[in-house]
């Protein structure tokens, strides 16, 4: 699957977004790829998380993890349907009181590979707080995945990615908008609120 492939189930979905974004980092973006809308078609979030798992088995290996975690809410679907293709068991962290942790009877064996699964990664903070809480589960984070790094390779997660595809998308802090962005009335579509 190529990037021009993977951007057009975005479009079909309508879940490529352009106007005057705030994402869940509180940075601003003329882009928003809302990934939930690409994930709500079974047969499209199939064709998608199997080609981003030959991405992860070319880049480690058919045996490298023994778990796929996902922040919740955004890797939630994403990471399901990844650790599916990898035939990997899935559990998700949630965050209570700003902090991943892991409920619902979730434990990671102390050792265990992990795989950590993301939807959208921007800054990469969400996917180092997610993996922080897996490292401190007792979890060896072998690496990263992401239906999209939409920061160009820039984000750093402290451990490899593995993106299915790779953008540059521009984010900007709210004192340093562009005329025309901030002409335009902001929308914020993410799952979570601004950061302090």
């Amino acid at each position: 699957m190529t990037d021009d492939d993977v951007l057009a189930e975005f479009r079909a979905a309508e879940a490529l977004l352009e106007g005057h974004f705030v994402l869940s980092s509180g940075k601003h973006s003329p882009a928003y790829l809302q990934c939930a809308r690409v994930m709500m078609d079974p047969a499209r979030a199939s064709r998608l998380c199997s080609a981003l798992a030959d991405k992860v088995r070319a880049a480690h290996g058919n045996d490298a993890f023994d778990l796929c975690i996902s922040p919740a809410m955004g890797g939630l679907i994403v990471g399901y349907e990844l650790a599916r293709q990898l035939s990997l068991p899935s559990i998700f962290a949630e965050r209570v009181e700003g902090s991943f942790v892991f409920r619902r009877g979730f434990e990671i064996e102390r050792g265990a590979r992990c795989l950590m699964v993301e939807d959208v990664v921007t800054t990469g903070l969400s996917s180092r707080e997610c993996i922080a809480s897996i490292r401190a589960a007792g979890g060896e984070v072998i690496g990263g995945a992401a239906l999209i790094d939409r920061s160009g390779g820039a984000a750093d997660i402290g451990v490899s990615l593995t993106p299915l595809v790779s953008l540059t998308i521009p984010v900007y802090d709210e004192g340093e908008l562009p005329e025309n962005l901030a002409a335009i009335p902001a929308v914020k579509p993410g799952s979570r609120g601004l950061r302090a």
